[in-house]
């Protein structure tokens, strides 16, 4: 018999041989808010639900465990999952697990992540909606020949090359990456907005040119983040409490950070294959012509990835699933996608569009360039361009649905309405349930049901604004949801965008800055407020969070405004009276907002008038607004973070007037005047 050490030993494995054995992955998947909120994944892209490309892609690349982290509703994601494929015996994967978290960002869900301790070995990281039909054998292989001679060597990103003007580069925030060719070693990584001056320009750390001889500043990468990383990506994760999202922040700091902790991440580019992230509408919209293209085979409708579908490619190029009716005189185009039992009435033409299961499209319609789910009826002469049409919706005869326009589950247009171009109309209720909303029949018709969306209203949430591509569902709240969480500019074209940016004002225009900045430091404030975190705390985060994003004061304002609102709100909602609410919030944080506020000192003040806009824009469209802004406006001026000039200053200013914003100043009134008054009286004194 042996001696037991040496039987011991012949029973242990490298740790670098249990990794090749068994590869893992984690699969983010996202949703607005935690109340109503379906996750990304399970939207339908050419009928079929994000997620399944995603596995798909994981399956074809040896993945054997995985383990999707859902941040609001992991219920639906795992209802579909345990109903789907992946979990039969046949099934590729060892473990397919659901993980239940109260994570708001990537960060959170990482540490989590790493608290769990399920992560043995070398892992894909990638977003749940990611659609690619790249190899990932050559990165992996590569990626651990570099692990064997350098364990510092934590991470390799896989990014796809993209000649000018392809569909798929960023158009506003492009990324960029700073290398060493030599070493596929990423040195510095930067987004840069090129709709700002400063856009044109990345800086570099001087030392990076003395200490590496090449060095390549590269804009032309696709970046759908599929990232193979070792178990140190976790431990760095957890060691930095205010990393929150893959690039911006992990990506950034560990970079930066070289020095400190020596650890080198590097890239794997390919020249070929697909790669895209469906995380806006333009992608979306793009992604499905492409996945109708073939562009990304075989990811197209007619390799059935989910069972049940029966598509079939016809020699006219369009998708035709069983069941479809199409009328003798009705036009089809090439490129079409028609879902199950789907019937196109007479006269009717299709155009570049996708039509889910069980649409009914009546006489002498046109669609065009729209993408409608499952269950739509549209009725005789209707005309649809450029739209989303949710599950379940209902158009009438004779309406037209022009550019961008979004039409939430289960809406109703009565006959002959004319949706405006980028409007959004849903059906959902108040998630904080303060206010019942009603239809808005000069929108939908006498018979029509549902009501227009405006990003004041409480979907406007800490995440709402993120970059992510978010579809609210009926099973994610007791009510409809609403689609109305997408960005409608993104379907416009270009002269439709041109047409309208005159008409787009100051207030208007923030919402398309520093998207990311704002999503992430308004649940950072947010959930510093809702567990009494120190306001120097929260203002260190803040500031850490601002650097990294390299957002303006007026970022950080619209940031803080919007998270003391909300959290007015809700203790409001939970029986504390609207006038303690504010206090109670201010009084206790007046130093957050007196450390944003820099003009005390001067005889304009900008940002006084800046953070009383913004707290007025978070209260136009909640219901009592208007007292909530007067108790506001009140207690800012009684603990001097305001100055009676700021408050007349705002209340001067046109933009506090224009559109839904006068909608709350009427008893806001009464405290502007008494201090007119004080004023006067005060300068009578003084003759």
């Amino acid at each position: 018999m042996p001696p037991k050490a040496q039987k011991a030993k012949g029973k242990q494995k490298p740790p670098e041989e249990l990794r090749e054995a068994s590869l893992q992955a984690v699969v983010g998947s996202h949703g607005t808010d935690a109340e109503d909120a379906l996750a990304d994944c399970l939207l339908p892209l050419a009928n079929t639900p994000l997620i399944e490309y995603t596995l798909d892609f994981l399956a074809h690349a040896g993945v054997q465990d995985i383990f999707v982290c859902c941040g609001s509703h992991p219920e639906h994601v795992e209802d579909y999952i345990s109903a789907s494929k992946w979990k039969r015996p046949t099934s590729p994967f060892k473990t397919l697990v659901v993980l239940k978290s109260d994570a708001t960002s990537v960060g959170d869900a990482m540490r989590d992540l790493d608290n769990r301790c399920l992560v043995t070995g070398d892992f894909l990281l990638v977003s749940g909606d990611v659609v690619t039909n790249i190899a990932v054998e050559p990165a992996l292989a590569r990626h651990r020949e570099r692990r064997e001679k350098d364990k510092n060597a934590i991470m390799t990103m896989i990014l796809r090359e993209a000649d000018v003007g392809h569909r798929r580069r960023a158009t506003r925030c492009k990324p960029v990456f700073v290398m060493n060719p030599t070493v596929d070693r990423c040195l510095h990584y930067e987004e840069v907005n090129s709709s700002h001056d400063t856009g044109r320009y990345v800086s570099l750390d001087p030392e990076l040119l003395s200490e590496h001889p090449e060095i390549e500043v590269r804009e032309d990468l696709i970046d759908c983040y599929v990232d193979i990383c070792t178990p140190d990506v976790l431990g760095l994760w957890s060691d930095n409490f205010d990393y929150q999202s893959v690039r911006t922040s992990f990506l950034f700091g560990v970079l930066k950070d070289f020095e400190l902790n020596g650890k080198t991440i590097h890239t794997h580019i390919v020249a070929d294959r697909y790669a895209a992230r469906v995380s806006s509408l333009r992608a979306y919209r793009a992604v499905s012509r492409e996945i109708a293209a073939r562009w990304a085979y075989p990811l197209c409708p007619d390799s059935n990835i989910v069972p049940g579908q029966h598509y079939e490619y016809t020699t006219d190029r369009i998708y035709r699933e069983s069941g479809v009716v199409l009328s003798r005189t009705s036009k089809v185009s090439r490129g079409c996608v028609l879902g199950r039992d789907t019937v196109i009435g007479e006269s009717s033409t299709l155009s570049n569009s996708i039509l889910g299961q069980n649409c009914k499209i009546g006489r002498k319609a046109r669609i065009e360039d729209s993408y409608l789910w499952g269950n739509v009826t549209v009725g005789d002469g209707s005309t649809i361009k450029k739209a989303i049409i949710a599950e379940g919706a209902i158009v009438g005869k004779g309406c037209t649905i022009e550019s961008g326009a979004l039409i939430s589950y289960n809406v109703r247009l009565a006959d002959n309405t004319v949706i405006p171009s980028c409007t959004k109309i849903t059906r959902a209720q108040s998630t904080d349930g303060l206010e019942s909303r009603r239809t808005d029949i000069a929108l939908v018709g006498e018979r029509g049901e549902g009501y227009g969306y405006s990003p004041g209203s409480d979907e406007d949430s800490a995440t709402s604004d993120s970059s992510g591509l978010v579809y609210r569902h009926p099973r994610g709240s007791k009510s409809a949801s609403s689609v109305s969480t997408l960005e409608p500019e993104e379907l416009e074209s270009s002269e439709d965008r041109s047409r309208r940016a005159s008409a787009i004002s100051e207030t208007s225009d923030e919402s398309a800055l520093n998207k990311d900045f704002h999503a992430e430091a308004t649940a950072s404030i947010l959930d510093g407020l809702q567990k009494e975190h120190l306001p120097e705390n929260i203002s260190l985060e803040l500031g850490a969070l601002r650097m990294t994003l390299n957002a303006s004061q007026h970022d950080v304002r619209r940031a803080v405004a919007a998270a003391l609102v909300k959290r007015i709100l809700n203790l409001e909602s939970n029986g504390t009276g609207a006038r303690e609410a504010v206090t109670t919030v201010l009084a206790k944080y007046s130093s957050l907002i007196d450390r944003i506020i820099f003009d005390k000192e001067s005889n304009d003040k900008p940002d006084q008038v800046d953070f009383l806009l913004l707290v007025q824009k978070e209260l136009a469209s909640k219901e009592r607004g208007d007292s909530l802004l007067l108790f506001v406006a009140k207690e800012v001026y009684d603990l001097e973070l305001v100055e009676e000039d700021g408050v007349l200053q705002w209340w001067a200013d046109t933009r506090s007037s224009e559109g839904g914003m006068g909608s709350v100043r009427g008893l806001v009134q009464q405290f502007v005047t008494f201090l007119e008054e004080a004023e006067e009286d005060e300068d009578s004194d003084e003759d």
